[in-house]
């Protein structure tokens, strides 16, 4: 799917304001209505109250929050050590606005701040023909041991190398339950 021009202009990308009451239960709608439960819902709320979250942000249509996607701390714990990674998770946008690019530039955007953090993995779980247009593929976690089917567990590396090596389990944010 290639973004959509006109929703590309009309979207804003920004960091979600924690401090707003309102905001953070738009964001709170926002998951319910995309994945149809509370649970991812939940998810946000207890990443954000512990801390574990490293990047939340909104998409806006009109001023009105439409999309949002979390970015947490998470490791991947190695014989000799835990290695630093990221999860992409959850990422919702309202189903009336989706397959229109909004996904898309939550995910870039995303990813851009990240590198520009210095984060070097990013792990997801998620659609097979989704995520690989970002980078994000199952070969990549071949080393890795994680409880989810190898098609929809996807790693893609911000540093070109930051994978090699890396041999050991996924070790998620208590919140995930993983």
């Amino acid at each position: 799917m290639s973004l959509n021009s006109s929703i590309a202009h009309s979207v804003r990308i920004r960091i979600e304001s924690t401090q707003n009451p309102g905001e953070c239960a738009s964001v709170r709608a926002v998951n319910e209505a995309a994945f149809g439960s509370s649970e991812e819902a939940d998810l946000v709320d207890k990443l954000r109250a512990r801390g574990d979250a490293l990047i939340s942000l909104v998409a806006e249509v009109d001023r009105s929050i439409v999309g949002h996607i979390m970015f947490s701390r998470m490791w991947i714990r190695t014989n000799s050590r835990d290695v630093s990674a990221v999860a992409l998770a959850p990422m919702a946008v309202l189903p009336q606005h989706q397959r229109k690019g909004i996904g898309q530039l939550l995910v870039r955007h995303g990813l851009t701040m990240l590198q520009d953090m210095g984060e070097n993995i990013v792990i997801v779980v998620g659609h097979a023909d989704y995520y690989p247009r970002f980078g994000f593929s199952s070969e990549s976690t071949s080393s890795l041991q994680a409880p989810f089917p190898r098609e929809v567990f996807m790693a893609m590396e911000l540093r070109k190398g930051a994978l090699a090596g890396v041999e050991g389990a996924v070790v998620y944010p208590a919140p995930f339950r993983i």
